[in-house]
């Protein structure tokens, strides 16, 4: 694919990326930046720095920073919402339900230190909820990009976009995959490598994994379909369907709960749609632990390796 990097040996964390496209996005004067005392973090200091006058901390107070900026985008203003997953999404739930998406408000909720890539933080920090908890609120469309390149463009497409999103974000690096030919479409996914055995679909930071595990198994006679699912609502359900026609089963990957996520999503229109076989590598109905995110992904499966162990698994089974 053209739009790929030739390697995969540069990183970032997605949550600098966020913090750079906002501080070149600035210059729009309806751009408002709030903060729940966490902008160091979030990377959101960086908007801080250059336009001080539109950035606001509310403090430890999440839902101050739901109200007030459902607030402001009520009175035309482009705001940008930021604080851990966990705070921003579990804490003000509610609010966002009546301030947000019942008033249809044009707020974008950008969450950091997702999932187990949290790390020591543990369990309490590893929000692993989120994309289940935003999915299934009416006007609140949900996002999970993979690398820098695809990150920027998302925040620069929703910098002009109307209405609700929640944008899921990485505390950790993850593999710069995409060059400048990528193009984000919102309820659009990249295939980023062809395949007619299985097909696995990944979101944020399991993208890498998957298509660096699709690679390898190719080399075993495995011919692995690697799709990018950033748009988790609204999900393409095109290629999800023309995934399950034209390969023998479905495998989805994510750095969260495997009720409600990504591996849901999919399941959803595979049964509504045209049934398969379909594995889901997340977090099964447990919550995480203190440790590095290095020692995480490898302990759950999050890996390169934990992923072919589990398709070539998944694999031999079908066959059978």
């Amino acid at each position: 694919m053209n739009f790929l990097r030739e390697n995969f040996n540069e990183s970032q964390a997605t949550r600098n990326s966020y913090g750079e496209a906002l501080a070149e996005l600035g210059e729009n004067e309806k751009i408002v930046v709030m903060d729940a005392d966490l902008s160091c973090s979030t990377k959101t200091a960086s908007f801080k720095k250059k336009f001080p006058e539109r950035f606001f901390n509310v403090g430890v107070a999440e839902m101050n920073l739901i109200g007030t900026a459902a607030g402001l985008s009520l009175e035309g203003k482009q705001v940008f919402a930021s604080t851990f997953s966990a705070f921003l999404t579990g804490l003000p739930y509610n609010t966002i339900r009546q301030s947000i998406c019942i008033n249809e408000a044009n707020v974008k909720l950008c969450g950091t230190h997702s999932g187990l890539g949290v790390g020591e933080d543990g369990p309490t920090h590893q929000m692993l909820e989120d994309i289940s908890l935003m999915r299934g609120l009416p006007n609140m469309k949900v996002i999970v990009p993979a690398d820098d390149e695809e990150t920027k463009q998302v925040i620069k497409f929703l910098s002009k976009e109307k209405g609700a999103f929640y944008v899921r974000l990485t505390r950790q690096n993850v593999p710069k995959l995409f060059n400048d030919k990528y193009k984000f479409e919102l309820g659009k996914a990249a295939t980023l490598k062809e395949g007619n055995d299985l097909t696995l679909i990944g979101c944020g930071s399991l993208v890498a994994p998957c298509l660096e595990a699709a690679i390898e198994l190719e080399k075993e006679g495995i011919h692995c379909r690697v799709i990018n699912m950033s748009s988790i609502k609204p999900i393409d359900k095109e290629a999800i369907i023309k995934a399950a026609k034209e390969t023998k089963a479905l495998i989805t990957a994510e750095d969260h709960q495997i009720i409600g996520g990504l591996g849901s999503a999919v399941a959803e229109v595979l049964a509504e749609n045209h049934p398969k076989k379909l594995l889901r590598i997340g977090m099964n109905d447990r919550f995480g632990e203190t440790g590095s995110n290095k020692d995480l992904y490898k302990k759950f499966g999050f890996t390169k390796e934990g992923v072919i162990e589990k398709v070539k698994e998944f694999y031999k089974n079908l066959n059978e």
